[in-house]
């Protein structure tokens, strides 16, 4: 499996991720990954950084991503899977992940090779917990929502096709990211939530 996309895909994981590192990789990435499920997400800046670099992102209408949204336009943002409404009322109905893994032939297929050692054919097993995690106990509803970030995926990959495209999209993230400055954030939360005024500071002028 490594011989075949050895070449064409990487996967890194970035030891100690700190804001250091986060400079270097924020303004180089083209795409940012925000993918909680919608209604888990307390916060969360990342995004807001990596818009204001002009990266676009795919991803929930969960946390930051629903402000940004409202910002940028739906058409400058990858945006797929349930909204909050919708995953409150299928926990309510009784969520089934085996259902979407019976009915979804590509996310069966994915699931099997996981399950069949296809990624660690050296070390049989390594994934069984993944496995048995989304099967019995998905309780971010990753099986509902695989179908919907496959197909916003390939509107990512049709979108990166055209260059001016892209790249437009890629501007108005930037153009709409002066809301997520910290004064404004901070005086919201000055009078949203802390209820505070200003502290007027006189100065003595002197020789």
């Amino acid at each position: 499996m490594i011989q075949i996309i050895g070449d064409k895909l990487k996967l890194v994981f970035l030891e100690n991720y700190r804001v250091s590192l986060a400079e270097k990789v924020i303004p180089a990435s083209d795409l940012s990954e925000q993918i909680s499920l919608a209604g888990t997400e307390a916060s969360g800046t990342g995004n807001m950084k990596f818009m204001m670099n002009g990266a676009l992102t795919i991803g929930t209408l969960d946390g930051a991503n629903v402000e940004m949204k409202e910002e940028m336009g739906s058409e400058n943002i990858f945006i797929f899977g349930m909204t909050v409404e919708e995953v409150s009322a299928m926990r309510a109905k009784g969520y089934k992940p085996m259902d979407y893994y019976d009915n979804n032939t590509e996310l069966r297929k994915a699931i099997n090779q996981i399950r069949d050692n296809y990624f660690s054919p050296t070390e049989p097993g390594t994934f069984q917990d993944i496995v048995n995690g989304l099967l019995h106990h998905d309780r971010f509803l990753l099986m509902a929502d695989f179908d919907a970030y496959v197909k916003c995926q390939e509107r990512v990959s049709e979108a990166f096709q055209d260059p001016e495209h892209w790249f437009t999209m890629a501007i108005l993230n930037v153009a709409s990211s002066g809301k997520f400055s910290s004064d404004r954030t901070i005086k919201q939360y000055a009078d949203d939530i802390w209820k505070v005024k200003p502290l007027e500071v006189k100065t003595v002028s002197g020789k």
